[in-house]
Protein backbone atom coordinates (compact mmCIF):
# COMPACT_ATOMS: atom_id res chain seq x y z
CA UNK A 1 0.00 0.00 0.00
CA UNK A 2 1.31 3.43 -0.93
CA UNK A 3 2.22 5.67 1.94
CA UNK A 4 0.41 8.98 2.24
CA UNK A 5 2.64 12.00 2.63
CA UNK A 6 1.15 13.72 5.66
CA UNK A 7 2.87 16.98 4.82
CA UNK A 8 1.36 17.12 1.34
CA UNK A 9 -1.96 15.86 2.66
CA UNK A 10 -2.45 18.75 5.05
CA UNK A 11 -0.54 21.48 3.22
CA UNK A 12 -3.77 22.76 1.74
CA UNK A 13 -4.92 23.66 5.25
CA UNK A 14 -1.83 25.67 6.04
CA UNK A 15 -2.87 29.32 6.50
CA UNK A 16 -1.33 31.81 4.13
CA UNK A 17 -0.47 34.73 6.35
CA UNK A 18 0.74 36.77 3.39
CA UNK A 19 -2.71 37.11 1.83
CA UNK A 20 -3.58 40.16 3.95
CA UNK A 21 -0.09 41.46 4.48
CA UNK A 22 0.34 45.10 5.33
CA UNK A 23 1.72 45.95 1.90
CA UNK A 24 -1.18 44.32 0.07
CA UNK A 25 -3.74 46.01 2.31
CA UNK A 26 -2.18 49.43 1.70
CA UNK A 27 -2.14 48.85 -2.07
CA UNK A 28 -5.73 47.64 -1.98
CA UNK A 29 -6.87 50.68 0.03
CA UNK A 30 -5.07 53.04 -2.36
CA UNK A 31 -6.73 51.28 -5.29
CA UNK A 32 -10.14 51.61 -3.62
CA UNK A 33 -9.62 55.30 -2.87
CA UNK A 34 -8.51 55.91 -6.45
CA UNK A 35 -11.55 54.12 -7.92
CA UNK A 36 -14.05 55.83 -5.62
CA UNK A 37 -12.45 59.25 -6.16
CA UNK A 38 -12.50 58.72 -9.92
CA UNK A 39 -16.20 57.91 -9.68
CA UNK A 40 -16.89 61.20 -7.89
CA UNK A 41 -14.76 63.14 -10.39
CA UNK A 42 -16.72 61.61 -13.28
CA UNK A 43 -19.95 62.66 -11.56
CA UNK A 44 -18.66 66.23 -11.25
CA UNK A 45 -17.56 66.20 -14.89
CA UNK A 46 -20.98 65.05 -16.08
CA UNK A 47 -22.80 67.48 -13.78
CA UNK A 48 -20.47 70.47 -13.42
CA UNK A 49 -23.17 72.84 -12.15
CA UNK A 50 -22.07 72.56 -8.51
CA UNK A 51 -18.43 73.18 -9.42
CA UNK A 52 -19.26 76.18 -11.62
CA UNK A 53 -21.64 77.61 -9.02
CA UNK A 54 -18.85 77.34 -6.45
CA UNK A 55 -16.83 79.77 -8.58
CA UNK A 56 -19.60 82.13 -9.70
CA UNK A 57 -21.10 82.76 -6.25
CA UNK A 58 -17.84 83.87 -4.52
CA UNK A 59 -16.94 85.88 -7.61
CA UNK A 60 -20.21 87.80 -7.36
CA UNK A 61 -19.53 88.44 -3.68
CA UNK A 62 -16.07 89.71 -4.56
CA UNK A 63 -17.26 92.04 -7.32
CA UNK A 64 -20.35 93.39 -5.57
CA UNK A 65 -18.86 93.96 -2.12
CA UNK A 66 -15.66 95.41 -3.56
CA UNK A 67 -17.75 97.96 -5.46
CA UNK A 68 -20.12 98.60 -2.56
CA UNK A 69 -17.43 99.31 0.05
CA UNK A 70 -14.64 100.65 -2.14
CA UNK A 71 -14.67 103.96 -0.21
CA UNK A 72 -14.68 102.33 3.23
CA UNK A 73 -11.81 103.61 5.46
CA UNK A 74 -10.26 100.18 5.64
CA UNK A 75 -6.74 101.61 5.94
CA UNK A 76 -7.49 102.76 9.50
CA UNK A 77 -7.47 99.20 10.82
CA UNK A 78 -5.57 97.13 8.24
CA UNK A 79 -2.34 97.34 6.28
CA UNK A 80 -4.06 97.87 2.92
CA UNK A 81 -5.84 100.85 1.40
CA UNK A 82 -8.05 98.87 -1.00
CA UNK A 83 -11.14 97.07 0.21
CA UNK A 84 -10.81 94.56 -2.63
CA UNK A 85 -7.45 93.44 -1.21
CA UNK A 86 -9.09 93.04 2.19
CA UNK A 87 -12.13 91.06 1.04
CA UNK A 88 -10.33 88.82 -1.45
CA UNK A 89 -8.80 86.76 1.37
CA UNK A 90 -12.20 86.26 2.96
CA UNK A 91 -13.73 85.22 -0.36
CA UNK A 92 -10.95 82.68 -0.97
CA UNK A 93 -11.56 81.05 2.41
CA UNK A 94 -15.32 81.25 1.85
CA UNK A 95 -14.90 79.42 -1.47
CA UNK A 96 -13.04 76.53 0.16
CA UNK A 97 -15.52 76.49 3.05
CA UNK A 98 -18.58 76.31 0.78
CA UNK A 99 -17.05 73.58 -1.35
CA UNK A 100 -16.24 71.47 1.71
CA UNK A 101 -19.70 72.06 3.15
CA UNK A 102 -21.18 70.37 0.07
CA UNK A 103 -18.99 67.27 0.51
CA UNK A 104 -21.81 65.18 1.94
CA UNK A 105 -24.25 65.76 -0.92
CA UNK A 106 -22.95 62.98 -3.24
CA UNK A 107 -22.92 60.58 -0.30
CA UNK A 108 -26.47 61.36 0.76
CA UNK A 109 -27.72 61.00 -2.83
CA UNK A 110 -25.99 57.61 -2.98
CA UNK A 111 -27.86 56.66 0.18
CA UNK A 112 -31.20 57.73 -1.25
CA UNK A 113 -30.74 55.92 -4.57
CA UNK A 114 -29.34 52.74 -3.02
CA UNK A 115 -25.83 52.99 -4.47
CA UNK A 116 -24.29 53.38 -1.04
CA UNK A 117 -25.57 49.97 0.09
CA UNK A 118 -24.10 48.44 -3.06
CA UNK A 119 -20.73 49.97 -2.28
CA UNK A 120 -20.88 48.71 1.31
CA UNK A 121 -21.78 45.19 0.16
CA UNK A 122 -18.88 45.11 -2.31
CA UNK A 123 -15.49 43.65 -1.43
CA UNK A 124 -13.76 46.57 0.29
CA UNK A 125 -10.66 46.20 2.41
CA UNK A 126 -11.69 49.30 4.34
CA UNK A 127 -15.03 51.08 4.32
CA UNK A 128 -13.22 54.25 5.32
CA UNK A 129 -11.98 54.41 1.74
CA UNK A 130 -15.41 55.93 1.03
CA UNK A 131 -14.69 58.75 3.48
CA UNK A 132 -11.15 59.36 2.25
CA UNK A 133 -12.26 59.43 -1.39
CA UNK A 134 -14.91 62.04 -0.57
CA UNK A 135 -12.27 64.18 1.14
CA UNK A 136 -9.86 63.86 -1.80
CA UNK A 137 -12.61 64.79 -4.25
CA UNK A 138 -13.50 67.90 -2.25
CA UNK A 139 -9.85 68.93 -1.99
CA UNK A 140 -9.53 68.70 -5.78
CA UNK A 141 -12.76 70.67 -6.30
CA UNK A 142 -11.64 73.32 -3.81
CA UNK A 143 -8.28 73.57 -5.57
CA UNK A 144 -9.99 74.27 -8.90
CA UNK A 145 -12.41 76.80 -7.42
CA UNK A 146 -9.83 78.63 -5.29
CA UNK A 147 -7.41 78.77 -8.23
CA UNK A 148 -10.16 80.32 -10.34
CA UNK A 149 -10.97 82.93 -7.69
CA UNK A 150 -7.29 83.81 -7.17
CA UNK A 151 -6.75 84.17 -10.93
CA UNK A 152 -9.78 86.41 -11.40
CA UNK A 153 -8.86 88.38 -8.28
CA UNK A 154 -5.38 89.04 -9.69
CA UNK A 155 -6.94 90.34 -12.91
CA UNK A 156 -8.82 92.88 -10.78
CA UNK A 157 -5.49 94.18 -9.46
CA UNK A 158 -5.35 92.32 -6.16
CA UNK A 159 -2.10 90.94 -4.81
CA UNK A 160 -0.87 87.36 -5.17
CA UNK A 161 1.26 85.92 -2.33
CA UNK A 162 4.79 84.70 -2.95
CA UNK A 163 5.69 81.00 -2.93
CA UNK A 164 6.38 80.79 0.81
CA UNK A 165 3.20 82.60 1.78
CA UNK A 166 1.35 80.60 -0.86
CA UNK A 167 2.29 77.42 0.99
CA UNK A 168 0.91 78.96 4.18
CA UNK A 169 -2.35 79.74 2.39
CA UNK A 170 -2.53 76.19 1.00
CA UNK A 171 -1.95 74.71 4.46
CA UNK A 172 -4.68 76.83 6.03
CA UNK A 173 -7.17 75.97 3.28
CA UNK A 174 -6.30 72.28 3.56
CA UNK A 175 -6.92 72.23 7.32
CA UNK A 176 -10.15 74.18 6.98
CA UNK A 177 -11.47 72.07 4.09
CA UNK A 178 -10.65 68.85 5.91
CA UNK A 179 -12.46 69.99 9.05
CA UNK A 180 -15.60 71.15 7.23
CA UNK A 181 -15.60 68.03 5.03
CA UNK A 182 -15.69 65.87 8.17
CA UNK A 183 -18.64 67.89 9.46
CA UNK A 184 -20.47 67.57 6.14
CA UNK A 185 -19.93 63.80 6.02
CA UNK A 186 -21.29 63.51 9.56
CA UNK A 187 -24.45 65.32 8.45
CA UNK A 188 -24.71 63.04 5.41
CA UNK A 189 -24.76 60.00 7.69
CA UNK A 190 -27.12 61.22 10.40
CA UNK A 191 -29.68 63.22 8.37
CA UNK A 192 -32.57 61.35 6.72
CA UNK A 193 -32.40 62.97 3.27
CA UNK A 194 -30.97 65.62 0.97
CA UNK A 195 -33.70 68.16 1.85
CA UNK A 196 -32.51 68.26 5.44
CA UNK A 197 -28.90 68.34 4.25
CA UNK A 198 -29.53 71.36 2.03
CA UNK A 199 -31.39 73.08 4.87
CA UNK A 200 -28.39 72.63 7.19
CA UNK A 201 -26.03 73.96 4.52
CA UNK A 202 -28.18 77.06 4.02
CA UNK A 203 -28.44 77.64 7.77
CA UNK A 204 -24.69 77.37 8.36
CA UNK A 205 -23.30 78.98 5.21
CA UNK A 206 -24.12 82.69 5.37
CA UNK A 207 -24.34 83.07 9.19
CA UNK A 208 -20.81 81.69 9.54
CA UNK A 209 -19.62 84.03 6.79
CA UNK A 210 -21.16 87.17 8.32
CA UNK A 211 -20.03 86.23 11.84
CA UNK A 212 -16.40 86.12 10.69
CA UNK A 213 -13.89 88.75 9.61
CA UNK A 214 -14.39 88.00 5.91
CA UNK A 215 -16.24 91.23 5.09
CA UNK A 216 -15.21 93.60 7.88
CA UNK A 217 -12.45 93.95 10.50
CA UNK A 218 -13.17 92.86 14.03
CA UNK A 219 -13.18 96.44 15.34
CA UNK A 220 -16.02 97.38 12.95
CA UNK A 221 -18.37 94.92 14.68
CA UNK A 222 -20.58 95.41 17.74
CA UNK A 223 -19.43 93.68 20.90
CA UNK A 224 -21.79 90.69 20.61
CA UNK A 225 -20.68 90.05 17.04
CA UNK A 226 -17.03 90.36 18.07
CA UNK A 227 -17.61 87.49 20.51
CA UNK A 228 -19.09 85.33 17.75
CA UNK A 229 -16.29 86.22 15.34
CA UNK A 230 -13.66 85.41 17.98
CA UNK A 231 -14.98 81.86 18.43
CA UNK A 232 -15.58 81.31 14.71
CA UNK A 233 -12.76 79.16 13.20
CA UNK A 234 -13.37 80.87 9.86
CA UNK A 235 -12.07 84.14 11.31
CA UNK A 236 -8.70 82.62 12.15
CA UNK A 237 -8.36 80.99 8.74
CA UNK A 238 -9.33 84.24 7.02
CA UNK A 239 -6.92 86.36 9.05
CA UNK A 240 -4.07 83.93 8.40
CA UNK A 241 -4.71 84.00 4.64
CA UNK A 242 -5.11 87.79 4.74
CA UNK A 243 -1.81 88.21 6.56
CA UNK A 244 -0.07 85.98 4.00
CA UNK A 245 -1.55 88.10 1.21
CA UNK A 246 -0.67 91.51 2.62
CA UNK A 247 2.82 90.76 3.98
CA UNK A 248 6.01 89.53 2.39
CA UNK A 249 6.74 86.87 5.01
CA UNK A 250 4.93 84.94 7.74
CA UNK A 251 7.06 84.53 10.84
CA UNK A 252 6.11 82.23 13.70
CA UNK A 253 5.79 85.13 16.12
CA UNK A 254 3.95 87.51 13.78
CA UNK A 255 0.74 88.85 15.33
CA UNK A 256 -2.10 87.99 12.95
CA UNK A 257 -5.27 88.93 14.85
CA UNK A 258 -6.15 90.87 17.98
CA UNK A 259 -9.20 88.99 19.21
CA UNK A 260 -11.16 89.36 22.41
CA UNK A 261 -8.96 86.64 23.90
CA UNK A 262 -5.77 88.57 23.16
CA UNK A 263 -3.22 88.76 20.36
CA UNK A 264 -2.73 85.53 18.40
CA UNK A 265 0.33 84.90 16.27
CA UNK A 266 0.91 82.61 13.29
CA UNK A 267 1.78 79.61 15.45
CA UNK A 268 -1.31 80.09 17.60
CA UNK A 269 -3.62 80.17 14.58
CA UNK A 270 -2.06 77.03 13.12
CA UNK A 271 -2.54 75.27 16.47
CA UNK A 272 -6.19 76.35 16.58
CA UNK A 273 -6.82 75.04 13.06
CA UNK A 274 -5.01 71.78 13.82
CA UNK A 275 -7.06 71.25 17.00
CA UNK A 276 -10.32 71.93 15.15
CA UNK A 277 -9.22 69.57 12.39
CA UNK A 278 -8.34 66.82 14.88
CA UNK A 279 -11.59 67.20 16.83
CA UNK A 280 -13.72 67.10 13.69
CA UNK A 281 -11.85 64.02 12.45
CA UNK A 282 -12.26 62.16 15.75
CA UNK A 283 -15.95 63.06 15.94
CA UNK A 284 -16.58 61.94 12.37
CA UNK A 285 -14.58 58.74 12.93
CA UNK A 286 -16.62 57.84 16.00
CA UNK A 287 -20.02 58.59 14.48
CA UNK A 288 -19.28 57.00 11.12
CA UNK A 289 -17.84 53.90 12.82
CA UNK A 290 -21.11 53.44 14.71
CA UNK A 291 -23.05 53.84 11.45
CA UNK A 292 -20.91 51.23 9.71
CA UNK A 293 -21.49 48.81 12.59
CA UNK A 294 -25.25 49.32 12.28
Amino acid sequence: MAKVNKKSQYSVLTPNFGVRSKGKIIRACISEIYALTLRLIIQSWRRPSLLITGIIQPLLWLLLFSALFQNAPIELFTSTTRYSDFISSGIIVFTAFTSALNAGLPLIFDREFGFFNRILSSHLYSRYSIIVSSSVNILLSSLIQVTGIISISSLLGNKIPNITNGLVVATVLFLLSNSVTSLSLILAFILPGHIEMLACILIMNLPLLFSSTALAPLVFMPSWLQILASINPLSYAIEMVRYAYLHNSCKHSSIVINSLWGSIDTTGIMIILLVVNLLSFLLSYKLISSKFED
